[in-house]
């Protein structure tokens, strides 16, 4: 299993696994930067083998950037993934495109920040590597570099479709962003698509789970982890008052946070966007959640 490094930022800390089988490496998750897809390589060197396999969780930009270089270097990786992303490239992702190039043709944006959206820019422009070679369209057994896997897919969920590995072989279950710290990221989220997601999640006999951004958690952990985002939910589709919700979520998970060494305010922060910007005006998710009447997009 290897995590990128990439330079820190608002969705730093995005988890990439990587399980090694008698054909190679099958790789999930890529990255948003450089630095994050030269650590999947320099293991793939380390170890003498190929990357033979990548899945993407799901189709946002910090986790599916790394695609085309990853093929590059390795040109017998094939992609499997939800087809989610081609609703994405129409839609979403040339939307989102044309506010990144408004935003940098105006002064003072932060270096980082402009950085990452001229990545993103190159990324959409180049959209269509990030398509599947091979579409997961249900959950079921896989062989990949000639390791033995389920591969779980969640309609509806943090996104349209998420992808979810179990490996038996080591009880290791990699959910993407259907687990995320500080705060669930319900930006292109269905509220009970995910709840049923959890589920699924938590009747595998995994022992150890990979979030999609924060430090792995046991079965207690990802208990925790469920109980918190039903009450959040709860709590912000009700009358109750914001700050009630955004406290009881960051109390509710201070043990995960304090492993994956994240900061509570910034956690009761960015729950509180997701409070008052998303599940009060539309309880069922975002506004791009197709299950509500809209369509996904990424991050």
């Amino acid at each position: 299993m290897a995590s990128g490094q990439p330079p820190p930022g608002p969705a730093a800390g995005r988890n990439t696994v990587v399980l090694e089988g008698p054909e190679g490496l099958a790789v999930l998750d890529t990255g948003r930067h450089p630095a994050h897809r030269q650590a999947i390589l320099d293991l793939a060197r380390r170890l003498g083998k190929p990357v033979a396999a990548i899945v993407n969780s799901h189709w946002h930009l910090d986790h599916v950037s790394g695609n085309p270089a990853l093929k590059a270097a390795h040109p017998g990786a094939k992609v499997h993934a939800s087809g989610a992303i081609d609703g994405a490239i129409a839609g979403f992702l040339a939307k989102s495109a044309a506010s990144m190039r408004e935003m940098l043709a105006k002064p003072g944006l932060p270096a980082g920040v402009a950085s990452d959206m001229r990545g993103d820019l190159a990324t959409i422009a180049n959209a269509r590597a990030l398509r599947p070679d091979a579409v997961v369209a249900a959950s079921g057994a896989a062989t990949l570099a000639g390791r033995s896997l389920q591969l779980n897919l969640a309609r509806d969920a943090a996104t349209e479709g998420d992808v979810w590995i179990y490996d038996p072989a080591t009880r290791i279950a990699a959910v993407g962003d259907l687990v995320t710290l500080p705060a669930p990221f319900l930006d292109t989220a269905c509220v009970e698509g995910w709840k049923a997601a959890l589920a699924q999640v938590w009747a595998t006999p995994f022992e150890m789970l990979v979030p999609g951004h924060g430090h792995p958690m046991d079965r207690a952990g990802f208990a925790r982890y469920r109980e918190a985002f039903e009450h959040f939910i709860a709590c912000a589709t009700s009358a109750r008052a914001a700050g009630d919700c955004t406290r009881e979520w960051t109390l509710a998970v201070s043990p995960l946070l304090a492993a994956s060494g994240q900061d509570p305010k910034r956690a009761e922060a960015m729950a509180a966007f997701y409070v008052k910007d998303v599940l009060r005006p539309n309880p069922s998710g975002s506004r791009f959640c197709r299950a509500a009447g809209g369509a996904t997009g990424p991050r």
